[in-house]
């Protein structure tokens, strides 16, 4: 059986392109010592099997055997010991790429893209997992995710997480000491990792794709120095120095403060990939131009959060302008519009870009960010608010601004089970699945009176995705109404 499970993965290695036939033995013996065994008897012949199927039966014989605890944690750092001896060389993956760059930068992401699958760095099978639908809204059609790929940690790796001395290597998720790393109960193994060099600007940089793909490519660019992230004049070059280097992608950045920041502010880092989402598609309302930039294409577009779009056929006007615009904002307060640049000393203002090519042309898109709490909204005035948190209060990050909702795994089971109520009438206020959801449930059943078993669901989730939006539009800070767009105006004209 052994035997059997060791043929079907060198075969599978081989098949993928992970290794060439003259590896074979060589393979071989690097899992027959990952597996505590000296000795092999090919089975001959094996019929191709999916990788997750041949990964699950290695970890089983693992657990039988006593080389690993049976845990959810213990058997993803094993399978990824195993990825990692058939996976090539961080030298061997940036050759390649690098080769075929130089024919094709889309021929290059495309291999890169399906060697990380292919080595089990981005899982598949779980990936097939996550429920995913669209939603038409006032803004376009969002796309709604319930994420179901990042597996719950199992209570051995939580005891064995609280029990480890802290570790500062590596020092984050992003650094670039990961690759190969063999991981610990709190922090997962990277041995089939590989990361991409790139010079950005003269800097070293590096290039990933996301283990939990929620689009298309999706893609991390990474600082290879541990700094912490900054929104200034040099990030927006940066982010226009890599579409300019990969046309067919876009790339933004989270910002940089808490609330309205990715879940890693101390790693400077973007994230990109080949995705179009509903924000890119979302027209301009009105435009307007900075004096010093008439090059430079500006407007305001039509999205619930509050966005400046800029495009010009060259890069550096649009980082000269986009520069001039964080400045202003960062210094801007109208108490009017219950905008505050501070508070006792601590900024909010800041701003979540996103670049991309239109044709030959350079576009960013600027959101306008702003995390201030009050008492009344201590999470974040520009924050989904309290009514809106039995769906999402999570914070709002780059892939949420540009339209797409990751929502938390509870919602599979408690939306699956809101529909079940609103199908056979029961009362959605005693089951605790449903209850943080019921006043919201029977909003939508009395605005819609054609509800049936049949249509349930497909209503349930077109409702997710207009609190989607709403959510979105709690994050602007500029409102979708006339006072709030006369607000915004007064901001745009302060930039002369």
């Amino acid at each position: 059986m052994i035997n059997h499970l060791i043929a079907e993965l060198c075969t599978y290695a081989q098949n993928a392109g992970l290794i060439e036939a003259q590896d074979h033995w060589f393979a071989v013996n690097a899992l027959l010592e990952a597996l505590k065994l000296d000795s092999f008897e090919g089975p001959g012949k094996v019929e191709p099997r999916e990788l997750s199927e041949i990964l699950s039966d290695l970890c089983n014989y693992a657990v039988e055997q006593g080389i690993i605890e049976d845990g959810i944690t213990s058997r993803d750092l094993f399978d990824t010991k195993l990825m990692g001896l058939l996976t090539p060389r961080p030298s061997e993956v940036n050759r390649k790429f690098d080769a075929l760059y130089a024919e094709n930068p889309e021929k290059a992401t495309d291999w890169y893209y399906d060697l990380s699958q292919a080595t089990n760095y981005i899982r598949r099978d779980r990936i097939k997992k996550d429920q995913k639908w669209l939603a038409e809204t006032d803004y376009g059609t969002m796309e709604i995710t319930i994420n179901l790929s990042k597996p719950e940690k199992d209570p051995r790796a939580i005891a064995a997480a609280r029990n480890a001395a802290p570790a500062g290597y590596p020092k984050c998720l992003l650094c670039e000491e990961n690759e190969g790393y063999a991981g610990r109960m709190n922090h997962p193994a990277r041995q089939n990792h590989r990361l991409l060099v790139l010079n950005i600007l003269g800097q070293p940089w590096g290039m990933q794709y996301s283990p939990y793909v929620y689009y298309n490519e999706h893609c991390i660019f990474l600082n290879r120095c541990h700094q912490p992230m900054k929104i200034d004049k040099s990030a927006f070059q940066k982010l226009l120095a890599i579409v300019e280097h990969f046309p067919h992608y876009f790339v933004g950045s989270n910002a940089d403060l808490p609330i309205v920041g990715g879940s890693i502010l101390s790693h400077e880092h973007f994230q990109g990939g080949r995705h179009t989402f509903a924000m890119e598609t979302a027209p301009v309302e009105r435009t307007f131009t900075v004096p010093g930039f008439e090059q430079v294409t500006a407007g305001v577009v039509k999205w619930p959060m509050s966005v400046l779009r800029l495009r010009c056929a060259e890069a550096a006007p649009l980082a000269e302008l986009a520069d001039k615009i964080l400045t202003a904002w960062r210094a801007y307060t109208d108490e009017a519009a219950g905008i505050f640049a501070e508070t006792d000393g601590e900024p909010h203002n800041t701003i979540t870009p996103i670049a991309r090519r239109r044709g030959s042309d350079y576009e960013l898109d600027l959101v306008l960010r702003n995390n201030l709490t009050t008492e009344e909204y201590p999470l974040g005035v520009f924050h989904p608010h309290q009514e809106l948190h039995h769906i999402k209060k999570e914070n709002i990050g780059l892939i949420e601004v540009m339209g797409l909702a990751v929502l938390p795994a509870r919602l599979k089971g408690e939306l699956e089970a809101v529909a079940a109520h609103l199908a056979d009438g029961s009362d959605l206020s005693a089951d605790p699945l449903t209850a943080s959801h019921a006043e919201w449930a029977l909003r939508i059943k009395a605005e819609h009176p054609e509800m049936n078993a049949d249509n349930v669901t497909s209503i349930v989730q077109e409702e997710v995705g207009k609190v989607f939006a709403t959510v979105l539009e709690h994050a602007g800070v500029y409102k979708r109404n006339a006072e709030g767009q006369a607000a915004f105006d007064r901001f745009i004209k302060t930039l002369g």
